[in-house]
């Protein structure tokens, strides 16, 4: 996949809010806050500034929408986890993420987990939750800049105490070095052949 445009819609947290659906598949990321969300989607889509980036966990508190080359959403979900903010506001972002999660809009969601940190209690939920509702999804560990190659495999070995997966059915991306990001792209553009044939050949003339 190729992106020639990129540029956010609209921000939403009922799904009477969301943007009307547009006849394609969209992808969403979900994962713990400061994992690298809004990171990734500006390396992906090459906008350093498209999605809002802060040091602070929890700065994603709405469903953000980006469209691709006018033809795909991007979805930012709010991050889970440590953020420190008050039980109820995390209950709600909770909610907000498990609306969309549930709707009924065809969806594929990245999972993105921190390369450097075993999946904590609310990633395995996460990934239970989508599997329990036949949610398609993929894993991108993120951060991979911070860690050398042989930390990379301990790591690895680390999470596979939690996680059963091969590495041949996840990505690995750095933000900083942009590395895997076009194993990403390659990978959503095969998935919005699959589901409407011809767009992706449309969408790069």
């Amino acid at each position: 996949m190729i992106i020639k445009q990129a540029e956010f819609v609209k921000s939403a947290v009922y799904e009477k809010d969301y943007p009307e659906e547009i006849g394609n598949i969209e992808f969403a990321f979900v994962g713990r806050s400061n994992v690298g969300k809004s990171s990734l989607i500006n390396s992906i889509t090459g906008r350093n500034k498209l999605a809002r980036t802060s040091k602070t966990p929890g700065r994603t508190q709405l469903i953000n929408y980006f469209l691709i080359n006018r033809d795909v959403f991007f979805v930012d979900l709010p991050g889970y986890g440590f953020a420190k903010v008050p039980k109820a506001m995390k209950a709600e972002w909770g909610q907000t993420m498990e609306r969309y999660l549930a709707s009924n809009r065809k969806k594929l969601v990245f999972v993105l987990l921190d390369i450097r940190r075993v999946p904590s209690g609310e990633d395995i939920e996460m990934l239970e939750w989508l599997e329990h509702f036949n949610v398609p999804y993929k894993i991108i560990f993120t951060k991979m800049d911070k860690v050398s190659n042989n930390e990379k495999f301990k790591c690895l070995k680390d999470i596979r105490t939690k996680l059963e997966f091969s590495n041949e059915d996840v990505f690995f991306h750095s933000s900083l070095k942009n590395s895997g990001k076009q194993e990403i792209l390659d990978f959503i553009g095969e998935i919005i052949e699959e589901y409407n044939p011809h767009t992706e050949e449309e969408t790069t003339k």
